[in-house]
């Protein structure tokens, strides 16, 4: 998950060598021919699970949509709100929608320590957003403001439909579904409902070579390898988990946003990249295992014995009076 959101995190960078090219033709080609890719390289595995996705054929259609939507409001919210800001929201408050989606169908109860995490996270991410938002107005005012609201909205958006397509494709992985399977279903639908607008604003991308190969960086790299490895991570963690631990992202991309891009982080942007790695650190830090005390058992005549090895017991198979030659001794009283 953690090299997943890594991957995330330079998309936004990466859109900035390509300012010609709008932010729905940027999303129609990561998540639509990314998505395509993931479903040709799956298709023997969807081939295989046919059935069992057709039997999930509601889910698949709730998290294509999802993958349909999420880029083109994703990638909007960075262009109007700045790349730290939009990859701060859009994916800063996707694991509250996870947890609500999980709390509401599944019933799934959420733990004290993923409650801290998400905590710390979601905090860091505030006060990116916060720092980001004010650093927007610089003078420029109200035009620059607004223009940071709607992004933030549109951030929203992007973090429900993140939250739905990972919680599809973990729903659909829990149901005896490879991940490959899943995600290629999932995603090549998406990719197909991304084709038209692809169609539709993708002519800048083909105008130049440097266009071009953003366009492909996007595809093969952060949505093909990413989304493999978010599939992947899916398999072993719920999707509240793996939301809030692609809480990464938003700080890799503030951080890109600086040192490449030239965006200024003022001191509170630099406190929430460090509250979101006190969140990973929460999450990922292995908890130890308690371990197991031997449990007594009562035999006859009042004696307890721990469940350990008898030392001064005989070889397995033999009573503890016997002799050799099969004869046993009897005591007399």
């Amino acid at each position: 998950m953690l090299a997943a959101s890594l991957l995330w995190g330079t998309t936004g960078t990466a859109a900035t060598f390509a300012p010609d090219v709008g932010p729905l033709a940027i999303g129609a080609v990561a998540m639509g021919l990314g998505g395509l890719l993931q479903a040709l390289i799956a298709a023997p595995q969807i081939r295989r699970h046919a059935s069992r996705l057709r039997d999930r054929r509601g889910t698949v259609l709730l998290g294509a949509v999802s993958v349909g939507v999420y880029p083109l409001a994703f990638y909007s919210s960075m262009h109007l709100a700045g790349v730290a800001v939009g990859t701060v929201v859009s994916i800063g408050t996707a694991p509250l929608a996870s947890s609500l989606i999980e709390r509401v169908v599944d019933g799934r109860r959420l733990t004290r320590r993923w409650m801290l995490a998400a905590a710390l996270g979601l905090l860091g991410t505030a006060l990116l957003c916060i720092a980001e938002a004010a650093h927007a107005t610089d003078g420029t005012g109200r035009t620059s403001m607004t223009g940071t609201l709607l992004g933030i909205a549109l951030g929203l958006v992007a973090a429900a439909t993140y939250a739905l397509y990972s919680w599809a494709a973990h729903r659909l992985i829990t149901r005896q579904i490879p991940s490959r399977a899943a995600m290629g279903a999932v995603f090549g639908l998406g990719g197909l409902l991304l084709v038209p607008v692809l169609l539709a604003t993708g002519a800048p991308l083909l105008a130049s070579w440097s266009n071009a190969a953003v366009g492909a960086y996007m595809a093969l790299v952060p949505m093909l390898a990413g989304y493999v490895l978010f599939g992947w991570g899916l398999a072993h963690v719920p999707a509240s988990t793996a939301t809030t631990l692609s809480l990464l992202e938003p700080a890799v991309a503030a951080v890109l946003a600086v040192l490449v891009v030239g965006e200024l982080l003022p001191a509170a942007g630099w406190t929430g990249i460090a509250l979101v790695i006190a969140c990973l650190a929460v999450l990922t830090t292995p908890t130890p295992t308690p371990t197991p005390t031997p449990t007594p058992t009562r035999h006859p005549r009042g004696q307890t014995r721990n469940n350990s090895v008898d030392h001064d017991s005989g070889p397995p198979g033999k009573a503890a009076g016997a002799v050799p030659g099969g004869e046993h001794r009897t005591r007399h009283s």
